[in-house]
């Protein structure tokens, strides 16, 4: 069976008094999904935008993608394959591995 399906994306940014605000939604053509981020600029650093819209933006995307997850989890609970738990992450394994790099 051949499946083809166009998924869009939207991200809105706002800020207002050094918080940037952003919402992603995803539009699946029958339902949407809403993830939110936000990000402060420390009042002692140069206000830049750009980067406030970049790291709200990654955090509504990330918050979006948990959210899609998390639907899959419960649509394949409701077929009868459910995940092995505790699923606390999503990604790549390498993703959930320990990072000297990140500090962890």
């Amino acid at each position: 069976m051949t499946h083809k399906a166009e998924w869009n994306v939207g991200v809105s940014l706002t800020e207002e008094g050094g918080t940037t605000r952003a919402r992603a939604v995803l539009d699946t053509g029958t339902g949407q999904l809403v993830g939110r981020g936000s990000a402060h600029c420390n009042p002692e650093d140069v206000e830049v935008s750009a980067i406030g819209d970049e790291l709200a933006a990654g955090r509504a995307l990330r918050d979006l993608a948990g959210r899609l997850s998390r639907a899959a989890d419960r649509d394949l609970a409701s077929m009868g394959a459910v995940p092995d738990p505790p699923r606390t992450g999503y990604g790549w394994p390498q993703d959930t591995q320990s990072r000297p790099d990140l500090g962890h």
